[in-house]
């Protein structure tokens, strides 16, 4: 056996494994999407700025999964799903990383409720809505819910955290495969 037919190690992924793989992480941010909708919708658990923000990066994951099913035997194309799938789900590690600090500050510390959602999107230049979502308000602290004492941002962060490492992994496969 040749050094170049002996597979060291877990990489390459097989392209199939990849292929299967971009699709769960679809179907997941779809099932996250779902679930999120559910909670506002059914349970009547409004979303604050920073669980939009997190939906957003959810969303923003999932079409880059579907993106990297769609291109992936293309190379720059699928390069490029893979890394915006790194950048949105390092993104959303971050969103959900500061929603969970703003959810550990003692009452004294939390940041002052602003005006709606709606009020800001209708009223706010881009650059300047984004900073102030980015920044939540005194809704982002309360927690309305937990499942095995992990509040909904420490769910997501988790959630967050395994799309990078996925992602990692699909970019370092892809690039020892080229």
């Amino acid at each position: 056996m040749t050094s170049s037919s002996a597979q060291t190690g877990l990489l390459p992924l097989h392209p199939t494994l990849l292929s299967i793989g971009y699709l769960v992480g679809f179907l997941s941010c779809v099932g996250l999407l779902a679930a999120a909708y559910y909670f506002e919708y059914v349970l009547y658990l409004d979303p604050c700025p920073l669980c939009i923000m997190q939906r957003i990066a959810t969303l923003a994951i999932g079409l880059g999964c579907l993106a990297a099913f769609f291109t992936r035997n293309g190379k720059i194309s699928h390069l490029i799903a893979l890394v915006f799938i790194l950048a949105s789900a390092i993104f959303g590690t971050w969103v959900a990383d500061h929603h969970v600090w703003i959810q550990g500050l003692p009452a004294d510390q939390v940041p002052s409720c602003g005006t709606s959602l709606e009020y800001m999107i209708e009223t706010l230049p881009l650059n300047e809505l984004i900073t102030t979502m980015l920044r939540g308000n005194g809704s982002c602290a309360d927690v309305v819910w937990s499942f095995w004492g992990l509040s909904m941002p420490e769910w997501t962060r988790i959630w967050f955290f395994g799309f990078v490492v996925a992602a990692v992994v699909a970019l370092a496969s892809t690039f020892k495969r080229r």
